[in-house]
C-alpha cells in the first residue's frame, strides 16, 4: 500500500508539473503571438537608396598616356565600383567642348569630346557597366552653350531659326565714348566681370552668367526647350540611366517685357569690399532662382516619366543641381499644385552649412532642416564634396574622414561620393603657373587665385604609389598629382590592416541591410561635440552612429540614446579608434577621441 501511495503521489506531482509546464508553454506562445509582426518590406526603386559616385573624367584614369583621364580609363576600373558597393556613377560632362570650363562649355551636345574617346567607347562603357549592375548618369548642362557651338554661331549670324536661341539685348551709348556701348544691365557673372558681352557681328550684347565663352540659352523660346528634349532623348536612347542637371538656378532671367522693355538692374548689396565687376556687388534678384525655371524642370520630369512609360526597363532619373535657400531648393521636388519635379535636388548643406568649426548641434540642425522641409514621400540625399568645392578632409579635418563617410552612408535616402572620398583624398596643391580653372584665372591673381580655384579638388585620383599615382603613364598630367599620393592611395589602403577604404567597404555593405533601406531614424546631440544617429526597424538589428566632431576627447552617456541596448557590437570604427570592429561594448559611459566615430550594432527593437 505504501508503494502504491508513493506512486500516486509521484503521478500527481508530475501531473501538476505538466499542467504548469503547459501553462508556461502556452503563455510563451501567446506572448509570441501577441508580439508585433515584422514590418512589410516593400521593394524600393533602385535610385531611392543608391550609392551614387561622381566621376570627374579628366582626373579619374588615363588610358593612353596623354595626361588626361578618358572613357577607356573609366571602363578599365569599373570593377572598382563593384568592389566598393557603388550602385550608380555620374560623369561630369564628356561632350565636345573647347574646355574653357573643362566640359561645362559644350559645343556639341550630341558627341563625345575627342580627349575622352569616341561614341563607340561610350557605348561600350555603358554596356559593360550595365553588365556589372552599375547605372550610368550623364551631366546635362542646359543653361548655356559654348560660343563655338553651331547654335551660337547661327544665332550671332541672325539665322532666323536660331536668332533668339540665346539672350540678346541692345546696349546703351557710352556718354564718355561715342564708339563704346554699355551693357544692358549691371548683372555680374559668376566668374567675375559683367554678365554681358558685346558682339561686333550682331551689334548686340549676349548674356553669359558664367564664362564669356558660355552663352546663356533663352528658355523663353520654345525652340530651345524642344532642343533640350531632343538632347535628353538622344542619350536616353543610347542607354543612359538619367541625368544630373547643372546650374539650374541661372536658367531663366527677368523678362524685359515686364520691365518696360529692358533688363532691370539687380539691387546693390551695399557691401563695401566689392567693386562693380565683382561677384557680391549685387543681389541676384533678376538673375537667379526665378519661379519660372521650376516649370521647365517639371516639364522635364513629365518627359522622363513618359520616356519610362513608353520604353519600360529600370527607371531613368533626373537629379537637379541648385544652390539656393531651403524653400527654393525644395521646389525642385515639385510644388503644392501637384507638379512633380526632379527625382531629387542635390543637397549641398554639408558643403555650405557645416565645416571643421561646426558643433554637433550644427550637424544635427543641418540634417533635420532638409528632412523637415522635404515634401512627404520624397527621397533625401547627402554629399560632402564635389568638383566645385574643396575636398572633404581639407574643409573638415583628416581625423573626421571615417565619421563623415559613416554619416553620409547611414542617413536615409541616397548617398553621394565624390571621387577620392572613399580613400580620404585631400586637396592637391596647384601653383599659379599650373592653374587652369577659368574661375580662378578670372577672379583672382597670383596672390588671390587660391580663394577661387577649383583645381585643388580636381587633381588626379590616387590608384597606387607608382608614377603619377597610377593615374597616367605620361610625362605630365593635366593637373599635378597631389604630393601625398605615396601616403594616400587605393592600393595601399587595400593592403593596410585598417584604412579609410576598408571603412568605406564596410559602410556600403551595411547600406544593404533592411534597417538602413527601410528603417526609421533618430538624431540628436549628446553634447556640443558628439551626436548620435539611430537607424532602427522593428524586428531588425538596430545601428547607432556616435560621432565626436570636436577637436578634443568627449565623454558621453550612451544611455541617453534611444533604442540603445548593451552589450553592443562595434560594426565600424574610425581608423584611429582604439575600439576594433567586432569588439563588444559593455559600458554606456564612453570617451570618444577627437573625430572618432563608432557604428554600434544592437539587438532589434
Amino acid at each position: 500500500m505504501k508503494t502504491l501511495h508513493l506512486v500516486a503521489v509521484i503521478i500527481g506531482v508530475v501531473g501538476v508539473l505538466g499542467v504548469i509546464g503547459g501553462l508556461i508553454t502556452w503563455g510563451v506562445l501567446a506572448s509570441r503571438d501577441n508580439s508585433p509582426p515584422p514590418p512589410e518590406i516593400i521593394p524600393i526603386d533602385w535610385w531611392k537608396h543608391c550609392v551614387l559616385y561622381q566621376i570627374y573624367p579628366r582626373s579619374f584614369k588615363d588610358s593612353d598616356g596623354d595626361g588626361i583621364g578618358d572613357l577607356a580609363g573609366i571602363m578599365s576600373e569599373l570593377e572598382h565600383f563593384v568592389e566598393s558597393g557603388v550602385d550608380a556613377i555620374w560623369m561630369s560632362p564628356i561632350f565636345v567642348s573647347p574646355m574653357v570650363d573643362f566640359g561645362y562649355d559644350i559645343s556639341d551636345f550630341y558627341n563625345i569630346h575627342h580627349e575622352y574617346g569616341t561614341m563607340e567607347q561610350f557605348e561600350e562603357l555603358l554596356a559593360r557597366a550595365h553588365e556589372l549592375g552599375i547605372k550610368v548618369l550623364l551631366d546635362f548642362v542646359p543653361n548655356h552653350a559654348s560660343t563655338e557651338a553651331q547654335y551660337f554661331k547661327d544665332s550671332e549670324d541672325g539665322v532666323p531659326e536660331y536668332k533668339d536661341f540665346f539672350v540678346w539685348a541692345d546696349g546703351y551709348p557710352d556718354p564718355d565714348n561715342d564708339t563704346n556701348m554699355l551693357p544692358p544691365s549691371n548683372w555680374v557673372s559668376q566668374f567675375g566681370g559683367s554678365a554681358w558681352e558685346w558682339s561686333e557681328k550682331r551689334q548686340q550684347f549676349y548674356l553669359h552668367q558664367f564664362a564669356i565663352q558660355q552663352a546663356d540659352f533663352n528658355f523663353r523660346n520654345q525652340a530651345v526647350k524642344d532642343e533640350m528634349f531632343n538632347i535628353m532623348k538622344f542619350w536616353l536612347d543610347k542607354g543612359a540611366d538619367g541625368f544630373r542637371v547643372d546650374a539650374l538656378p541661372y536658367m531663366i532671367e527677368a523678362d524685359p517685357e515686364c520691365h518696360e522693355g529692358r533688363y532691370p538692374d539687380d539691387p546693390l548689396s551695399g557691401l563695401a569690399q566689392f567693386e562693380s565687376h565683382q561677384l557680391g556687388y549685387t543681389i541676384p534678384l533678376y538673375t537667379k532662382d526665378l519661379i519660372e525655371l521650376y516649370d521647365v524642370v517639371y516639364e522635364w520630369r513629365e518627359f522622363i516619366d513618359k520616356y519610362n512609360e513608353d520604353n519600360g526597363g529600370d527607371t531613368r532619373v533626373l537629379f537637379s543641381e541648385g544652390y539656393a535657400n531651403i524653400s527654393m531648393t525644395m521646389l525642385y521636388y515639385g510644388n503644392e499644385d501637384g507638379a512633380i519635379g526632379a527625382h531629387f535636388p542635390f543637397n549641398f548643406d554639408f558643403i555650405t552649412d557645416v565645416s571643421a568649426k561646426s558643433s554637433a548641434r550644427d550637424f544635427v540642425y543641418t540634417i533635420l532642416k532638409w528632412l523637415t522641409y522635404m515634401p512627404h514621400g520624397a527621397t533625401p540625399n547627402w554629399q560632402f564634396g564635389n568638383h566645385d568645392n574643396n575636398r572633404m578632409p581639407t574643409r573638415f579635418r583628416t581625423n573626421m574622414v571615417d565619421g563623415l563617410n559613416s554619416l553620409n552612408q547611414m542617413l536615409p535616402g541616397v548617398t553621394v561620393t565624390y571621387q577620392g572620398e572613399e580613400i580620404g583624398m585631400r586637396d592637391g596643391y596647384v601653383s599659379w603657373e599650373d592653374t587652369v580653372d577659368v574661375e580662378a584665372c578670372n577672379r583672382g591673381d597670383e596672390d588671390t587665385y587660391q580663394l577661387y580655384s577649383r583645381d585643388p579638388a580636381r587633381t588626379p585620383y590616387h590608384w597606387d604609389n607608382t608614377t603619377n599615382a597610377g593615374f597616367s603613364t605620361g610625362n605630365r598630367t593635366w593637373l599635378p598629382v597631389a604630393e601625398d599620393f605615396m601616403e594616400i592611395n587605393l592600393a595601399k589602403q587595400k593592403e593596410d590592416e585598417r584604412s579609410h577604404y576598408k571603412v568605406y567597404l564596410a559602410l556600403t555593405k551595411l547600406r544593404k541591410e533592411t534597417t538602413l533601406s527601410h528603417g526609421e531614424y533618430a538624431i540628436r546631440a549628446l553634447s556640443d561635440s558628439t551626436f548620435y544617429l539611430v537607424r532602427y526597424l522593428r524586428t531588425f538589428d538596430t545601428y547607432i552612429l556616435v560621432f565626436n566632431v570636436g577637436e578634443e576627447a568627449d565623454n558621453v552617456d550612451l544611455s541617453r540614446v534611444p533604442q540603445m541596448s548593451l552589450p553592443a557590437t562595434v560594426y565600424v570604427s574610425s581608423i584611429h579608434s582604439s575600439r576594433l570592429p567586432g569588439s563588444t561594448l559593455e559600458d554606456d559611459q564612453i570617451t570618444l577621441e577627437a573625430g572618432e566615430a563608432l557604428i554600434l550594432k544592437c539587438a532589434p527593437v
